[in-house]
């Protein structure tokens, strides 16, 4: 087998494993949450972990942000479905990649995605906990460990094709080319 083979298959199985955790730790927390926390329970559905931070049950119908709703049980399993479909193209997407850092971004999401697929199934909705705030303000809506993991593998996702990626350079039509490459990728010789 060669180099770049046992490569890509020790990235795709670095890729599954970062989704296994992503999806084990929000399923540990989110059982926490569900079971000995007790969040949903409590009169107030909270607990202060920190002056910034607390768990705050919370039921999310939507997709990110809380945007479009699911008030049925057939708009449940479109999203579920929808959803899914995302997860599927993600996961194709991480088999087909190179890289071991864009594969690790698609595992967070994958990961992340799973988890929520998961809530909505069962539930009918995501379970989100995650409250950080400084004082009244909130710079974000309350998450879960999923959410997080989206939304860090979409940054690194775009970070690395902003940053990262090789751009191809640009040949104006009044310009000289210079020697074609040899297979080491030197430029040959003229004479």
């Amino acid at each position: 087998m060669s180099t770049l083979a046992t490569n890509r298959r020790a990235y795709r199985l670095w890729g599954f494993a970062i989704a296994a955790i992503v999806l084990a730790i929000d399923l540990f927390v989110k059982g926490l949450v569900m079971g000995p926390l007790a969040l949903r329970t409590r009169p107030e559905g909270q607990i202060e972990l920190l002056p910034f931070f607390r768990l705050t049950f919370t039921k999310n119908f939507g997709v990110s942000l809380g945007m479009f709703t699911a008030d049925s049980a057939e708009m449940r399993l479109a999203l579920v479905a929808v959803t899914l479909t995302i997860a599927i193209v993600v996961l194709v997407w991480m088999l087909k990649e190179r890289k071991l850092g864009d594969i690790a971004a698609l595992a967070l999401v994958l990961g992340g995605a799973l988890g929520n697929i998961r809530d909505r199934a069962l539930y009918g909705y995501v379970i989100d906990y995650a409250d950080l705030h400084f004082g009244e303000w909130r710079p974000f809506l309350i998450f879960n460990i999923a959410d997080a993991a989206i939304s860090l593998g979409v940054v690194i996702i775009l970070a690395r094709a902003l940053f990262l990626r090789e751009k191809p350079a640009l040949h104006s039509d009044n310009q000289e080319s210079g020697p074609a490459p040899t297979a080491d990728g030197t430029a040959a010789e003229t004479k």
